[in-house]
This record gives structure tokens, C-alpha cells and sequence, in this order.
């Protein structure tokens, strides 16, 4: 009788999960889907003026094969990169000024913004650095964009076609991420998939919708518009800058859109399950607003979505119980479909689709890290940086 209630409690919360997946695959704007790239584009009757502004932390392995491909963007306007060495200890500002001699190109001025004062992310101080830099040139775009990110030659060029065709404040493209090694492997799609499922892309580029987002390692946004809403300086405490900043553009009434890179992708290696654990910690609490209802909520979730359907099959089978094993694998085989197109989007194989409770059991694990790491008083470690949520500063949400 007591095994008989267990596996209909089994049942029952299965086809919980059975639904929860329907509704996702349905309901929550196709998140699934990796087809979002650049919107339709064509050439302006004359190229604006841009200012690349890239904050850089000790990334001096990183810039020789990054940097480059900013110099030599084939840019028909006038463009100009602001490099911003935010206090490294390992010669970024003088490799940046090396491949600058070495390579040619655009114009490069290197900065440096010293320590950030108390309420600002050392990241956000050091954009702030370069905006100022680059506001006497009067540009009519930014593009912000991380150390670690290498553009092909014509991604400015599409960046700001596509802007100005669609009339966006703010153009962003996530970049692909580099997947080599086995835990990459199984880590990296899952995290702009689980990205895509809270930020889904056709929501973000759509007026009247409140979902806002951007991919910090290519954000193009409007001069006017970034001065108009106080960028940096409206999020300088976020760890999460990237969707602070979209969330403050369409608060103040600009246009967002955000999708998948065709060819910009990110450089940065994540070899280790320890690398791609930090990656993720750092920032998981604070996605979260640092509040424990919703990390109780995130964790549930988390059980009930992905890691209740293959229990039910599990439990289903060892009980001789069809319901349970048909209603779980029902869901499970669902979420297996819905993570497809983004193993073909890394080019992956597709027999790591069913391994996804795995990987989201990562996630929850690494989620509750970042929560004890907060309350440890340990906050958002980044480059040798650690960052406590001040309390004064309201949420950006």
C-alpha cells in the first residue's frame, strides 16, 4: 500500500514535470529555437561613427587573438578602439600597444582607470573609463565588447547595418563560446540554453515586452542613448552587467534586440569543470537578487523540470509501474528535443542531448554554491576581485 502511494506520488509529480516541459515548449517564445541571428540588414546611405570600448583584466593570453580582430575591422566609417587596462598585472596594456604596432588598423588609445571607487564593479568602472574616452569623439555607437571576444571582419559593419535598419538602441550577439574540452562539452550549450529559456530572444527584440537581456562580449548601443539612460553609471554595482544594461535601455524606451553569433566567438578556455564551476557561481546568487525564496523556488524548479523525469522512468521501471516510466520518459523525451538545435548550433553530438539532467543537476549544485559563497561573505570573485552586493544601491530588476 505505502509502495503503491510512492509510485503515484511519481505519477503525479511526472506529469507535473510532463506539463511544465509542454508549457516551455510551447509558451516560453520558442526559447529552443537557434534561429535568432543579425535581423535583415542593409548598407546606411553613410557609416556612422564608432567607438570600440574593451575593458581588459589581466588578459594578456588572451589578445593576441582577440585584439587583432578589432584593429582590422573592414569598417567603411570612421572607427576607433579604446582599450581600458583595468590594473593588470601581466602586461595587457603594453601587448595591447605591441599588436596595435604590429598589426595596424583602426586607431587604438590605451587607458587605465585605477581602482574603482566603493559601489562599482571593477568591469563597469573600467567601461565608464573608456565611454568617457570615447565621448570626445563624438561617436553615434559604441560597441562594447570583452577581451576574450574575436570578431570577424565585417562583424562591425553587420553590427551597425543592422541597427540602423532596424532603428535598435541596443544590438547584441552572443558570442559563440568555445567548446573543446569534455566538461565544455557537456557545461557550455546548456548555459545559453538555460540563458535562452530565461531570456528568450524573439521576447527581448519584441516592443512592448518586458524580457530584456545582452550578451556582454558584443554590445552595440547608441551614444545618445547610452548617456541618455546613464551607462554605465545606472548599474555600476551589477555583477550581471550585461542584462542590467538592457533592462535600463528598454526602461528608458529604446529597442533591444539579442541573438545567436554566426562569427563572433569567444576565445576564453574552460578545460576544467573547476573553471566552468567559478564561470558560473560568481553570478548564479546574484541572478537570483541574492533572495533565498527564489533560490528555493530555482531549486525546485530545477528538480522538478529536469530531474524528475528520469527518476519517474527509473522508478517506473524497478516498480513495474508504465505510468510512471511513459509519463517521465514523455518528459524527458521532450527535453531532449528542445536541446537539440543548440547541440547543432556548438556543432555537438546529439547523443548528449538525454544527458541533460546531468547537466542541469550541475547547475543546481553550482547555483546553491553561489548562495552559500554570498553568505560566506565572500561575494562575486572575478580577477582577483571580490564584489559585495552593496545594500544601499537598489536592485536593477
Amino acid at each position: 500500500m505505502v509502495q503503491t502511494a510512492r509510485v503515484s506520488a511519481v505519477v503525479w509529480t511526472a506529469a507535473g514535470s510532463l506539463l511544465a516541459w509542454l508549457w516551455l515548449l510551447l509558451c516560453q517564445g520558442f526559447f529552443w529555437r537557434t534561429d535568432v541571428r543579425l535581423p535583415s540588414r542593409r548598407d546606411p546611405d553613410a557609416w556612422p561613427s564608432v567607438c570600440v570600448v574593451v575593458p581588459a583584466r589581466d588578459e594578456a593570453a588572451m589578445l593576441p587573438a582577440t585584439l587583432p580582430s578589432l584593429l582590422l575591422q573592414d569598417y567603411p566609417g570612421r572607427a576607433e578602439v579604446f582599450f581600458v587596462d583595468d590594473g593588470s598585472s601581466d602586461g595587457t596594456g603594453d601587448l595591447a600597444r605591441e599588436l596595435a604596432r604590429r598589426h595596424g588598423g583602426l586607431p587604438l588609445t590605451v587607458g587605465s582607470p585605477g581602482e574603482p571607487p566603493a559601489g562599482w564593479a571593477g568591469k563597469l568602472w573600467a567601461v565608464r573609463h573608456g565611454i568617457g574616452l570615447a565621448r570626445a569623439r563624438d561617436p553615434e555607437y559604441l560597441l562594447l565588447t570583452d577581451a576574450d571576444i574575436a570578431h570577424a571582419p565585417d562583424s562591425l559593419r553587420e553590427l551597425v547595418a543592422a541597427a540602423r535598419a532596424g532603428g535598435f538602441d541596443v544590438v547584441s550577439q552572443m558570442a559563440r563560446l568555445r567548446v573543446e574540452s569534455s566538461w565544455e562539452r557537456l557545461v557550455v550549450p546548456a548555459f545559453v540554453y538555460f540563458f535562452a529559456q530565461l531570456y528568450p530572444f524573439r521576447r527581448i527584440g519584441r516592443v512592448g515586452t518586458r524580457t530584456a537581456a545582452a550578451a556582454g562580449g558584443c554590445v552595440l548601443v547608441r551614444a545618445e542613448t547610452a548617456e541618455r539612460v546613464r551607462i554605465p553609471d545606472a548599474f555600476r554595482h551589477a555583477v550581471i552587467d550585461d542584462v542590467a544594461l538592457a533592462r535600463a535601455v528598454k526602461r528608458g524606451g529604446g529597442r533591444v534586440w539579442l541573438g545567436l553569433a554566426d562569427r563572433v566567438d569567444s576565445v576564453r578556455p574552460y578545460p576544467r569543470l573547476h573553471d566552468l564551476w567559478r564561470m558560473v557561481s560568481r553570478s548564479a546568487y546574484a541572478q537570483l537578487r541574492h533572495n533565498p525564496l527564489l533560490l528555493a523556488g530555482t531549486v525546485a524548479g530545477l528538480a522538478l523540470v529536469y530531474l524528475v523525469p528520469p527518476v519517474a522512468v527509473v522508478v517506473g521501471l524497478a516498480a513495474g509501474s508504465a505510468a510512471a516510466a511513459i509519463t517521465g520518459g514523455l518528459a524527458w523525451l521532450v527535453m531532449t528535443g528542445t536541446y537539440v538545435p543548440m547541440l547543432r548550433y556548438y556543432r555537438q553530438p546529439l547523443w548528449l542531448a538525454p544527458l541533460l539532467p546531468f547537466t542541469a543537476f550541475l547547475y543546481l549544485l553550482m547555483t546553491v554554491d553561489s548562495a552559500v559563497q554570498h553568505y560566506r561573505g565572500r561575494g562575486a570573485a572575478w580577477k582577483g576581485r571580490t564584489y559585495a552586493r552593496p545594500k544601499a544601491v537598489p536592485d536593477e530588476g
